[in-house]
């Protein structure tokens, strides 16, 4: 027996020996192939499914020098449901899948969800729940055998340690992402221009993360524009700049009337006369057409309006994008206080219509020490930067809109990681 072959022997003694049939990394059909190969040439580190003491202990036969290695595992760029997977169900594989074509609205670079990656997987580190492909993490080797069986190419190997991921590879544009899927990146660049490590750049429409310069900070998952960015360091209800903001809170008649005359859609009851009706023509309607987008949990309907809960709610703008009366908008977190309240009717129609909604009788901007609210269409709209939260507007307001919400001093890891200035607010209120 020659050296070479001795040594092949003890080196396949060392390796994983699962065979991973040409799809593991090494390039190899069997752990025996891969084993000569490491001791013809002294690539130690030939096998990626070898953690560092398995190539230390393979450079102690080869009679040469350990080296250390990043131990990395599999990551599925794709977490949504867009790739037509309930279409697909039944079907042998993904590529058969892929082959069969997708339809309009459906992502043609998502994760069809057919489990083609976990049957490769030999360390039974993958497994398909409910269409969904959940790797465990402290069973994967990073082997890279999944990532060759994936005909989507979803699959990367990313570091162990590694702590913040963006869950797609969708290269389409802006506006086809938002249509397709509710966790696709769009594109944006706001990660990209936040990162202090360069270390996200927006490649072909989509995020991608450089690990070799990612440190794992907060910037890129504050800045997502649509919160996809997992964090496993941070918690997203925390870290946010904005929160979804309802500029309503008289919606009960108007969805007690809807509701009686069998209007079931958001979307139907903006195509109505709503005046006609003697109902506010500008209000929420309380149908939930943002309630059915919220992956967060973040906003339900009470009493007829949509309300948020500021401690769910992330800032993802997905409600916002959904409500077709345009009832939503991104206000910040902290600081600014505002008046929910959409109405741009006269101050008679709006008492007509609405019991609890701003008449727009300017008492509050008229009574602010500091010139901080201005009456835009009949609505205060308050100046966040002169604002110092005396509270003299909530006193006079006669319908009592004008509430400050105190915001639980844990919730304030954002503070910190943008550098926000709250010097001027101790009670930081809005």
């Amino acid at each position: 027996m020659s050296n070479i072959h001795k040594q092949a022997m003890q080196v396949l003694a060392i390796l994983p020996g699962v065979d991973c049939g040409g799809c593991g990394g090494c390039g190899f059909t069997t752990c025996e192939a891969c084993a000569e190969a490491i001791a013809k040439t002294g690539n130690i580190t030939l096998c990626p499914a070898c953690d560092n003491d398995a190539i230390k202990a393979i450079a102690d036969v080869l009679g040469v020098e350990p080296v250390e290695v990043e131990q990395k595992v599999a990551f599925i760029r794709c977490a949504g449901e867009a790739a037509g997977k309930k279409r697909f169900a039944g079907l042998e594989s993904c590529q058969a899948a892929k082959d069969a074509g997708f339809l309009h609205k459906e992502c043609q670079w998502g994760c069809i969800g057919l489990g083609s990656c976990t049957q490769k997987c030999e360390f039974d580190a993958m497994s398909l729940v409910d269409g969904k492909v959940v790797i465990d993490k402290e069973k994967c080797t990073g082997c890279m055998a999944c990532m060759k069986a994936c005909p989507q190419e979803l699959i990367s190997m990313v570091p162990e340690d590694a702590t913040n991921f963006i869950p797609c590879s969708s290269k389409a544009y802006e506006a086809m992402t938002l249509e397709t899927c509710g966790h696709g990146c769009i594109g944006c660049g706001e990660c990209e221009k936040a990162c202090p490590q360069e270390a996200v750049k927006v490649i072909d429409h989509c995020a991608v993360i450089d690990y070799d310069k990612c440190v794992g900070c907060v910037a890129c998952t504050v800045k997502c524009e649509k919160k996809i960015i997992v964090d496993e360091l941070h918690d997203l209800t925390k870290v946010k700049e904005e929160i979804a903001f309802v500029k309503c809170v008289g919606g009960a008649k108007a969805n007690a009337k809807l509701k009686a005359l069998g209007v079931e859609w958001c979307s139907q009851a903006a195509d109505l006369n709503m005046k006609a009706m003697g109902l506010c023509e500008y209000g929420c309607v309380g149908l939930g057409a943002c309630t059915r987008v919220c992956r967060f949990d973040a906003i339900s309907v009470e009493s007829g309006v949509a309300v948020v809960d500021i401690e769910k709610c992330v800032g993802c703008g997905d409600c916002m994008r959904a409500c077709p009366r345009d009832m939503i908008v991104l206000a910040p977190y902290v600081g600014v206080k505002r008046v929910p309240c959409n109405s741009r009717d006269n101050y008679d129609e709006r008492l007509r219509v609405c019991e609890v909604g701003c008449i727009g009788c300017a008492d509050c901007a008229e009574n602010c020490p500091n010139n901080a609210i201005e009456m835009v269409a009949g609505n205060p709209v308050i100046d966040g930067e002169k604002c110092e939260n005396c509270g003299v507007c909530s006193y006079v307001c006669s319908r009592g809109l004008i509430a400050e919400r105190i915001v639980p001093e844990h919730n304030y890891l954002q503070v910190d990681a943008m550098k926000i200035d709250r010097s001027h607010s101790d009670e930081r209120k809005w």
